[in-house]
C-alpha cells in the first residue's frame, strides 16, 4: 500500500518524478565516469584533415576574392571620405564641430566635455590615431544604420520578418568578437577596409533589434486611429510609427556607435589602423604604460560619443521636451554656429594638420613605473591567489573535462540543459558539443569551456554580493552608478591592461579581465531583480520575525530568481567573449587558435573551425541559461496552480 501510494504520489507530481529520473541518471552519469575514465579521448591534433580542407577552401576563395572588390571600393571611399572630413577640419574644426554638438543637444556642459575630451586626445599624443579610428568607425556604422534601420522598421511591422531575423540576430549578438575576423579575413583580407566590414556586422543587430523594439511599442490604439481616418500603410509609417519610434531610432544609433568602436579596436588585430593597433602592439609587447594611452583615449571616445548619441536621441523625442522651458532661438542655434565657426576660422591663426606637441603628455613612463611596484609590492598575493584558484578550480574542472569520454560528457551536459532549461535546449547543447568533436578542437574547447565557467563563477559570485548591496544602500548605489556607467562603455579590449598588470600573461589573466568586464552588468541586473520584489512582500516577511539574512535567503533570491538567470546568461557570453580575447595575454585553447588564424595562412583552417567553434559553446551555453529562465517561470506558476 505504501509502495503503491508512493509511486501515485510520483505520478501525481511531475516536478518530484523529474528530480528523481534526474538523480537516477547522474548517478549512472557519475559511475559511467569511474567506469570510463581516460578513455574514448580526443587529443588534439594540429593536422587535423579538417584543417586541410579548410586551408584548401581559402585557397579556392582567395583566387575568386575579386567578386568582392566592388564591396571593398566602396566601404574603403567611405572610410576615405570621413578621413577627408576630418583631415580638412584639423583638429580645431574637430573640437568646434564636437562643441557645437554639445552645445545643440546637451547644453554647455556636453558642449564643454566634447571640446576637453577630444582636446585630450590630442594631448595624449593619439590624435592622428584617434581621427583614423573615428574615420573607420563612422564609416562602419553608417552603413550598419543604413542596413539596419529598414530591416528594424520591417521586423517592428510583420511577424513573419521578425521570425525569420530573430534567430540569426541571435547567433549574431552570441558571436564572440573575435569569431568575426577569420571568415573576414578570408573574404576581404586584411587593413582598414575588412575591419570596417567586420565592425558594421558586429554592430547591426543592435540597429535591427532596437528599432523594430520601438516600432513595436507604438500603441495599437494610435495606429487604429489613424487606419479609421484613412491613413495608408506608407502614411501609418512615416506619419505615426517612424515619429513615436524616434526615441528607440536614437538609442538604436547610440548603440550601433558604441558597438562599433568596441569591435573596431578589436579589428587592429587584422591590421585596422589607429587606436586598436597601438593597443595591440603594446599588449604584444607587454608595455602596460602604452596600452594604457591608447585605452585611455579609447574610453575617451567612447564617452564623448555615448553622451553625444544619447543626448541627441533625447533631442529628437518629442515627449522629452513637453514641460521644458524652450531657450531662445538666438541661443540654441547661434551658440551652437559661433562654436563651430570659430574651430573653423582657428586654422587661419593656428596649425592645425597637427595637434600642438608642447602639450602632449604620456602615461607611460608613471604606469609603468607603477605597474614594476605594483608587481614588486603584491607579486606574492597575485601568484598565491592564482595558484590557489588554478590548483583547486581551474586544474581540476579541466581534468574532468578532458577525461572524460566525449560520449559521457556529452550526454553529462545534456542531461544538465535538460534538468534546468528542458528538452530542446538539451538538444541544442548535444548537437553543439557534438559538431566540436566533429571539428577536431574537443581539448582546446574543454580548456575554453573551463576559463569560461570559472569565469563565470567568480562573476556570479562577485556580481551577487555586491548587487545585494547596492539594491540595500542607495548611498553604495550612487557612488558605484558611475563607475559602473563608466565600465560599460569602455571597449572589452581595455580590461586586459589591468588583468595584464596584476597577473602577467597567464590563462588566469584572461579570467580576470572577464570578471572585471562582465562584472558591471551582473551587478546591475542583480540590484533591478532584488529592487523589484514587492514591499508588501518584503512587510510581509519581516512581520513574520524574519532576519535581514533570513529576507535575502527565503524572500529577495527566490523571487528574483529571472533576474539572477539573466545575470547568469549575461555573465557567461561576455566572459566566452573577454577569455577569447584573453589569448592575447596568455589564454591559449580556442581564442588563441583563432588569433594564429588571421596571423599565419597556413593555419587558417585551424583558426576558422577554432571560431566555429566558439559559437557553437557560446550557443550552447546562452540556451541552458535562456531556458532555466523560462523553465523556472513555469515552476513557478505549476506551484501556484497547485
Amino acid at each position: 500500500m505504501t509502495a503503491v501510494g508512493y509511486r501515485t504520489g510520483l505520478l501525481a507530481d511531475p516536478v518530484a518524478a523529474r528530480r528523481a529520473l534526474v538523480v537516477v541518471l547522474a548517478a549512472a552519469a557519475a559511475l559511467a565516469w569511474v567506469l570510463f575514465r581516460g578513455q574514448w579521448r580526443l587529443p588534439h591534433n594540429d593536422d587535423e584533415p579538417l584543417f586541410r580542407s579548410l586551408n584548401e577552401v581559402h585557397d579556392i576563395v582567395a583566387r575568386n576574392r575579386d567578386l568582392l572588390a566592388p564591396v571593398r571600393v566602396v566601404v574603403g571611399g567611405l572610410i576615405d571620405v570621413f578621413n577627408e572630413i576630418t583631415a580638412s577640419l584639423g583638429w580645431p574644426g574637430v573640437l568646434g564641430l564636437a562643441g557645437a554638438l554639445g552645445f545643440l543637444f546637451g547644453g554647455w556642459r556636453l558642449a564643454l566635455l566634447g571640446v576637453l575630451g577630444f582636446a585630450s586626445l590630442g594631448v595624449l599624443g593619439l590624435w592622428d590615431e584617434s581621427m583614423l579610428t573615428l574615420g573607420m568607425m563612422l564609416a562602419a556604422v553608417v552603413i550598419a544604420l543604413l542596413i539596419g534601420l529598414p530591416l528594424g522598421i520591417l521586423a517592428g511591422r510583420s511577424n513573419r520578418v521578425s521570425g525569420i531575423l530573430s534567430p540569426i540576430l541571435d547567433v549574431m549578438q552570441i558571436m564572440p568578437t573575435l569569431a568575426y575576423l577569420t571568415p573576414i579575413t578570408l573574404l576581404f583580407l586584411i587593413g582598414a577596409t575588412p575591419s570596417t566590414i567586420a565592425t558594421l556586422i558586429f554592430a547591426m543587430p543592435a540597429a535591427i533589434r532596437i528599432t523594430a523594439l520601438g516600432v513595436r511599442g507604438v500603441a495599437p490604439s494610435t495606429v487604429e486611429a489613424a487606419r479609421s481616418l484613412g491613413a495608408t500603410d506608407r502614411q501609418i509609417l512615416r506619419k505615426v510609427q517612424i515619429p513615436l519610434a524616434r526615441r528607440a531610432i536614437g538609442l538604436a544609433i547610440n548603440q550601433t556607435i558604441m558597438l562599433g568602436l568596441s569591435m573596431i579596436v578589436i579589428t587592429g588585430l587584422i591590421g585596422a589602423p589607429g587606436l586598436g593597433l597601438s593597443l595591440t602592439q603594446s599588449l604584444n609587447k607587454h608595455d602596460v604604460g602604452s596600452a594604457f594611452d591608447s585605452g585611455i583615449a579609447i574610453v575617451i571616445l567612447a564617452i564623448i560619443l555615448d553622451r553625444l548619441t544619447f543626448a541627441a536621441g533625447e533631442w529628437l523625442d518629442p515627449k522629452t521636451r513637453i514641460g521644458q522651458v524652450p531657450s531662445p532661438r538666438w541661443l540654441s542655434i547661434g551658440v551652437p554656429v559661433a562654436i563651430l565657426v570659430a574651430g573653423l576660422a582657428a586654422p587661419f591663426i593656428v596649425d592645425a594638420t597637427a595637434f600642438p606637441d608642447a602639450i602632449a603628455f604620456s602615461f607611460r613612463s608613471p604606469i609603468n613605473e607603477f605597474t614594476n611596484w605594483l608587481t614588486d609590492t603584491f607579486q606574492g598575493i597575485t601568484l598565491s591567489t592564482k595558484d590557489i584558484i588554478t590548483a583547486v578550480v581551474i586544474n581540476p574542472l579541466e581534468g574532468f573535462l578532458k577525461m572524460s569520454p566525449w560520449w559521457l560528457l556529452i550526454a553529462i551536459v545534456a542531461l544538465i540543459a535538460w534538468a534546468v532549461s528542458g528538452r530542446r535546449p538539451a538538444i541544442i547543447a548535444a548537437i553543439c558539443l557534438g559538431l566540436i568533436a566533429l571539428l577536431g578542437l574537443w581539448e582546446h574547447s574543454m580548456e575554453t569551456l573551463t576559463t569560461v565557467l570559472v569565469g563565470t563563477l567568480l562573476t556570479l559570485i562577485l556580481g551577487i554580493a555586491v548587487g545585494v548591496q547596492t539594491a540595500r544602500h542607495d548611498r553604495l548605489r550612487a557612488v558605484l552608478r558611475p563607475i559602473l556607467d563608466t565600465a560599460q562603455t569602455m571597449p572589452a579590449f581595455v580590461y586586459l591592461i589591468p588583468a595584464l598588470a596584476l597577473f602577467s600573461p597567464t590563462r588566469f589573466t584572461a579570467i580576470v579581465a572577464a570578471i572585471i568586464y562582465a562584472a558591471p552588468p551582473v551587478i546591475r541586473l542583480v540590484e533591478v531583480g532584488i529592487r523589484a520584489v514587492p514591499a508588501t512582500v518584503m512587510e510581509a516577511a519581516l512581520a513574520s520575525g524574519a532576519t535581514r539574512r533570513q529576507l535575502l535567503w527565503k524572500v529577495q533570491l527566490p523571487m528574483s530568481s529571472r533576474a539572477l538567470l539573466l545575470a547568469a546568461n549575461q555573465g557567461i557570453v561576455m566572459v566566452l567573449s573577454m577569455v577569447v580575447i584573453g589569448g592575447l595575454v596568455g589564454a591559449g585553447a580556442l581564442g588563441f587558435d583563432v588569433i594564429t588564424g588571421f596571423a599565419r595562412g597556413e593555419q587558417f583552417g585551424k583558426g576558422l573551425a577554432a571560431g566555429v567553434a566558439i559559437v557553437l559553446l557560446g550557443i550552447m551555453l546562452d540556451r541552458i541559461t535562456q531556458g532555466a529562465g523560462g523553465r523556472s517561470r513555469r515552476t513557478m506558476l505549476r506551484a501556484r496552480a497547485g
